[in-house]
């Protein structure tokens, strides 16, 4: 029986690779024969990857031209964020916590803090939120705020470049840990709703300057 292979997944993990490392940013047109050599795959599945990344807003079509990544906007960014939100809160309250996994999350708590610089701060506060629903075992809830999460991350990406700028969101972060330690998900749910609102608020001010 043949393995079937999705394309939708591995190119976008490669295009959330290639914002990671700075190499796009939201407007960018996408490169596909670029995309091609780097993936190992003909352009066509590229392409029908990319407009089925459309309904997510991850990418836009150009008519005649291509595709590029979607650029972001105040309305969007204000339910996405909520969204967001909302499923990993949701992810959160029916997870597990074991040792291991608070030991993952203190150490990506100190990466966020010393990072040296805006795209590693970005990364490492993805990581962080990623670990907190990992263990979450709905696998749709799962595909869907890995789609999402790679379009907050165009929105971090995009308004976090100044160097000087740093999440006030610390305390947040030692507040969800220790609450988890303590057994106490609802407590440790409500910060993280705050923690993703102080960033929506921050995002939303952005915009509106644009």
């Amino acid at each position: 029986m043949a393995v079937k292979i999705n394309y939708r997944d591995k190119v976008r993990e490669y295009l959330l690779q290639e914002m990671q490392q700075g190499a796009l940013a939201p407007g960018q047109r996408i490169n596909l024969a670029a995309f091609s050599r780097a993936l190992g795959i003909s352009v066509t599945p590229i392409r029908e990857a990319l407009t089925q990344l459309q309904q997510s807003h991850i990418v836009r079509a150009i008519p005649n031209k291509g595709f590029s990544i979607a650029e972001v906007n105040h309305e969007e960014a204000k339910n996405l964020y909520e969204l967001v939100a909302h499923l990993e809160v949701l992810a959160l309250e029916e997870s597990v916590f074991d040792h291991t996994l608070i030991h993952q999350l203190k150490k990506q708590r100190n990466l966020i803090v010393n990072a040296k610089n805006a795209l590693d701060r970005v990364n490492a506060y993805m990581e962080f939120h990623r670990l907190l629903t990992s263990n979450y075992k709905n696998s749709v809830v799962q595909q869907i705020l890995k789609d999402l999460k790679t379009r907050v991350f165009f929105y971090e990406r995009a308004f976090m470049a100044d160097d000087s700028f740093h999440y006030n969101s610390n305390d947040q972060h030692d507040a969800i840990i220790s609450a988890i330690e303590d057994d106490n998900i609802p407590s440790a749910a409500l910060v993280l709703r705050m923690n993703w609102k102080l960033i929506q608020n921050y995002i939303e001010k952005q915009l509106a300057t644009l």
